[in-house]
């Protein structure tokens, strides 16, 4: 890969590590969270769920503004609002204070994806995709796998009010560094024009100064949205990937929220341990999203059927995924964290289905789309704690073990049964 194009991802990388930092730092200060607030398991699945409110609400919107402003400027701003809000959370005092710094964050990271997609559709051919998707989504689990421990340590000796003023830090700084690092295809002057034909003439959508500076691609880009809309909410193929995108989601937001108290509460773990142990399924799930995007871009350079190569993945992913019910007759903490480690390994190799919208989606609304796709998957995220807090008995997280793996199913019938055929749905027509 050309150090140009390398560059740009490790960017995306550290930004993704970044913004799942501060979504998931809530489930390492929820115990002595709680218990320095007086919260209970339902008021904690509330504060958990929080986020995910205006996450999923502000997915549409925030598509919408991905496909119209540069992520130069646009990451930025977005980097140092939810981190602002993420520092605000260490001064919480009460859960409506809580809830409303969870709310913000939400809402000022919903068009992060959709820029991670933007991004990559604009510097990467189609046949390199999948494995550059891969690459920036793992950081949401490798940086978790390594600093899991790290944030466990730190607020041991600090506190959970220290460790969001910590990660809050690190995402303004990070937010100055971006905006110095990127530049699009189409402003970047260290990139030669006959890589940045090679680019195009794979599939790169190097088409910014078209889209808006008056070219065929910017009158389709300013046709009505509602007109985008209707086509991402009427097609059976991306419905397929929506629904699928909440049923994987839902295995995500349980070991993004409920983990760390499952392996105190119900297994009966020590805290100080709680780092190490939960590392083990987040690094699981790195391996597999690497192994997912490598073995799919391998596949499509063979020529094998590109439906069979992005899906195959993700189904096979998706199966491994409902091993987690077996955790129900684990004894030891050994065969806990095989079993959960393997469930979260299929859930990273199912979870390069972004790869599908920058190869459905019209053209023209690859932001709209992929807006609606997180939205419905975010929706996962609101749903996923408040069940989960309602389903636990006393310390018994057996029903909601179950739960996830029924979620899992459907899953699988999304991918087989709705997406159909791999090949992008018409743009709307704009007379």
């Amino acid at each position: 890969m050309p150090r140009r194009r390398f560059t740009i991802l490790v960017a995306l990388f550290v930004t993704v590590v970044i913004n799942y930092l501060d979504r998931t730092n809530i489930s390492i200060a929820a115990i002595d969270l709680a218990r320095d607030l007086s919260l209970t398991k339902i008021e904690m699945g509330i504060v958990f769920s929080a986020f995910a409110w205006t996450y999923s609400l502000f997915q549409i919107p925030g598509g919408l503004l991905a496909d119209r402003v540069r992520p130069r400027l646009l990451y930025p701003l977005l980097l140092t609002l939810w981190s602002i809000a993420t520092i605000v959370q260490g001064m919480a005092g009460t859960m409506i204070m809580l809830v409303v710094c969870r709310v913000l964050v939400g809402v000022f990271e919903a068009p992060s994806y959709p820029i991670n997609n933007r991004v990559v559709t604009s510097w990467f051919p189609e046949r390199e995709r999948a494995g550059a998707i891969a690459f920036y989504t793992s950081g949401q689990y490798l940086g978790l796998a390594f600093l899991a421990p790290l944030l466990v340590a730190f607020q041991a000796e600090f506190g959970w009010r220290a460790l969001f003023y910590a990660c809050g830090a690190v995402g303004i700084v990070w937010a100055w560094i971006w905006h110095i690092l990127y530049r699009d295809p189409d402003q970047d002057a260290r990139l030669t024009e006959p890589e940045r034909r090679a680019m195009a003439a794979g599939g790169a959508l190097i088409d910014w100064a078209d889209r808006h500076d008056g070219g065929a691609a910017a009158k389709a880009a300013k046709a009505p949205a509602l007109s985008g809309l209707s086509v991402a909410l009427s097609s059976r193929k991306l419905w397929g990937v929506y629904l699928g995108q909440f049923c994987i989601g839902t295995v995500s937001i349980f070991f993004l929220t409920w983990f760390p108290t499952y392996l105190v509460e119900s297994r009966g773990i020590e805290f100080a341990k709680v780092g190490f142990i939960a590392s083990a399924p987040f690094l699981a799930a790195f391996c597999g999203i690497l192994l997912s995007g490598t073995l799919s871009d391998w596949m499509v350079r063979r020529g094998v059927d590109q439906g069979l190569a992005r899906k195959a993945p993700v189904l096979i992913g998706i199966a491994l995924s409902t091993s987690m019910v077996s955790a129900i007759y684990a004894e030891t903490d050994l065969q806990v964290m095989v079993i959960m480690s393997l469930a979260f390994f299929g859930n990273g190799l199912a979870s390069i289905t972004w790869i599908f919208i920058s190869l459905l989606a019209p053209r023209n609304h690859i932001g709209l789309v992929g807006g609606v796709f997180n939205f419905i998957g975010g929706l996962s995220a609101v749903v996923t704690p408040l069940v989960i807090g309602l389903l636990i008995e006393g310390s018994n997280f057996t029903p909601a073990l179950i739960y996830m793996c029924v979620v899992t199913l459907i899953g699988i019938f999304a991918y087989t049964v709705l997406v159909g055929k791999i090949e992008r749905v018409p743009a709307p027509s704009c007379n």
